[in-house]
């Protein structure tokens, strides 16, 4: 079954690169896109993309920590943006700097540890429910952030689905401050100093060395945007 997938998948990429080769265009691009990326702003290069009306399918993978940069390196993907992992080393593969993401932890203002006296140390945050998101890597070779010896866990599969949850006070964790920034700001959700420092994490964005076809290409050169690489980082608020 394996060896008749791979095949099919060989085909595949023969007659695709036929059709690229006779148009310059992809018969489709496959995005995988990090969980701290906005989903807001890549609608919007979406919409911008589909303007042009190339004759290009899109694929968007939702990817998570590790999982972002494997989609790159099985296939399954032909660009990836939010990369926390550097794959300056990985062979085949380019990739140039988004910028840097803080991770601040933050529970909503009912939740116990809202009134905990700061700095918060582990011992004190064992007692407590994490919210934690499940690394998208299908290798077995995934991340694993935050979490402590016999702390009580509760994992979902996107970062949207960590913040509804901390917004609930069904637990709390780290967050990307560019996604909590606005909560914060409406109290809907506080920081928390822990013992330990802040992470830090810069972000990357990836594809294949291989000369790009005029969607990627296109998808190169909006990401080339200050502006847009920004508004990836940061446009997170939806109300």
């Amino acid at each position: 079954m394996r060896e008749g997938a791979r095949l099919l998948q060989q085909v595949d990429a023969v007659a695709n690169r036929v059709r690229r080769v006779a148009t310059g265009w992809e018969p489709e691009l496959r995005i995988a896109v990090d969980g701290v990326i906005s989903r807001t702003t890549m609608l919007e290069l979406i919409e911008a993309f589909y303007a042009i009306k190339p004759p290009t399918r899109l694929k968007i993978i939702d990817s998570i920590l590790a999982g972002t940069l494997e989609s790159l390196t099985t296939g399954r993907a032909d660009v990836a943006i939010g990369v926390a992992v550097d794959a300056s080393n990985v062979s085949g593969l380019q990739q140039l700097d988004m910028g840097e993401i803080t991770f601040r932890y933050v529970v909503a203002p009912h939740h116990p540890l809202a009134d905990e006296l700061q700095p918060i140390s582990d011992d004190v945050l064992r007692q407590h429910r994490l919210i934690a998101v499940a690394d998208s890597s299908r290798s077995g070779h995934g991340l694993t952030l935050g979490v402590l010896n016999g702390q009580d866990v509760l994992t979902v599969d996107t970062m949207q689905a960590k913040l509804q949850a901390q917004l609930r006070g069904i637990g709390g964790g780290s967050l990307p401050d560019n996604m909590t920034l606005p909560y914060l700001r409406s109290g809907q959700l506080v920081e928390r100093e822990l013992m330990r420092p802040a992470r830090k994490i810069r972000l990357r964005y990836a594809w294949h060395n291989a000369t790009p076809g005029k969607a990627l290409q296109w998808w190169l050169d909006q990401l080339q945007s200050p502006t847009t690489r920004d508004s990836l980082l940061n446009n997170h608020y939806v109300g």
